[in-house]
């Protein structure tokens, strides 16, 4: 296969499919890409297993490493990925077009080689739309200096030991602090670190390559860098938690019958339990689902309050999937999100499905269960929002178009074809 998936603009969705037979949990989309950036901090080979291969974030990080000179090797089969350092450049390159937004977690390895990164902007976004300061932060209290510059962002110097005090927890601040601190001269110490369990995975990589990293209750860190480049690595990247709960969903909202294989129950154990407490009974051993009509209560699904924060509870990536499975439930149900309380844009397109059911402000949801639903044309969002809006499409009756679909498929590995193996007809348009 070619080293560069095709992504469709357009999904056309027919609604009433019901998803039959077996599905597995991809490796996760926010520990793969992180591994894969953990990756360019040695010259060694490093064999991830398990890795997302046909993630869009992935696809384009993959692409931008190979630009400056890593050499990588994918195997779509396998999911296995390969990279070793090769003549990695230290020049401008010519294009620095890339739409994900952790291309930030891509300056320590270039720092430690030659002391210069140049990075493009989080999300493809120019001067004007600064969302990464705490990562300037960490650059900054390492020893380094940063321009923004009009196509990319430029660090300069070397990385030394230091104290990074982060204002808020941040999830992409503290592995960005891991990555540079473990090729820093000297201890590093985090405060007001968030450690999910895709930040557990990092450091788990970290110190197979040779990083000392001590993890001090749940948000404090103190690391011993290597001052210079680490050891390759054989890493497998742990099953997506998010994506094994919009399986779950999708099967109980549809009436399906899936077994989801590989699914990282010990990091799900609280949202697992607000399903149990809406009415719904999962059969499972110790890494499989099983989902089938029965699991549903004869009750049906019963109304329910969350609340999204941080780990171990349901994070807001999560919250879209709530969102949805509230529209079957027999009355009035809620879903607040303090920690991202505008994440709201989506709930717009889910309202297209169902005209009646959803009424918004900034921190909460408010779903109005048993609506009738029609098919619809809906713009992609972000990356879950968009996830659930393709999932409406099939609990619908009709002939459904999903816009910018590419948005989903962001978060998803080999969406369209895990559909295509459980019974789940979608025609994808790529022009």
């Amino acid at each position: 296969m070619n080293d560069i998936v095709k992504f469709p603009r357009q999904l056309k969705i027919s609604g009433g499919q019901v998803p039959k037979g077996r599905i597995r949990v991809s490796g996760a989309k926010n520990s793969g890409t992180r591994l894969l950036a953990a990756a360019s901090l040695t010259d060694e080979k490093v064999m991830l297993t398990n890795f997302p291969t046909k993630l869009v974030d992935a696809q384009h990080k993959i692409r931008f490493l190979k630009e400056i000179g890593f050499e990588i090797e994918i195997d779509y089969e396998t999911e296995e990925l390969q990279l070793t350092g090769g003549d990695v450049k230290s020049i401008p390159l010519n294009d620095y077009d890339y739409p994900i937004r952790t291309t930030y977690l891509l300056v320590a390895g270039q720092i430690a080689r030659h002391g210069v990164a140049r990075i493009p902007y989080p999300g493809g976004c120019k001067i004007g739309s600064r969302g990464y300061d705490l990562h300037i932060l960490v650059w900054e209290a390492l020893g380094c200096d940063v321009k923004e510059l009009p196509d990319y962002i430029e660090v300069t110097g070397s990385f030394s030991g230091g104290t990074i005090d982060f204002p808020i927890s941040t999830v992409g601040g503290t592995e960005n602090a891991l990555l540079c601190g473990a090729v820093a001269n000297g201890a590093t110490v985090i405060h007001n670190a968030y450690i999910t369990p895709e930040v557990s995975d990092l450091i788990s990589m970290l110190r197979h390559m040779g990083a000392e990293i001590k993890v001090i209750g749940n948000s404090y860190i103190e690391l011993q860098g290597k001052s210079g480049l680490l050891s390759g690595v054989h890493m497998p990247v742990m099953p997506d938690r998010i994506e094994a709960l919009t399986w779950i969903v999708l099967a109980i909202l549809t009436g399906g019958e899936l077994l989801i294989e590989d699914v990282p129950f010990e990091h799900m154990e609280i949202p697992l339990l607000h399903l149990k407490d809406a009415g719904i009974d999962i059969f499972r051993n110790s890494t499989s689902a099983y989902i089938t009509p029965d699991c549903l209560r004869s009750t049906g699904i019963q109304p329910f309050e969350v609340a999204c924060g941080t780990h171990p509870g349901i994070i807001s990536d999560m919250q879209p999937f709530y969102v949805l499975l509230a529209i079957q439930a027999m009355g009035i149900s809620r879903v607040y999100d303090y920690r991202y309380p505008k994440r709201i844009g989506y709930v717009d397109e889910l309202a297209k499905f169902y005209p009646s059911a959803f009424s918004s402000v900034e921190g909460c949801i408010t779903i109005k269960g048993g609506c009738d639903g029609k098919s619809a044309t809906a713009e992609s969002t972000d990356l879950r929002g968009s996830m659930a809006v393709i999932m409406a499409a099939m609990m619908t009756e009709g002939s459904s178009v999903i816009n910018d679909a590419h948005m989903a498929l962001r978060g998803y590995n080999d969406l369209l074809g895990k559909l295509e193996k459980v019974g789940i007809v979608v025609d994808a348009i790529y022009e």
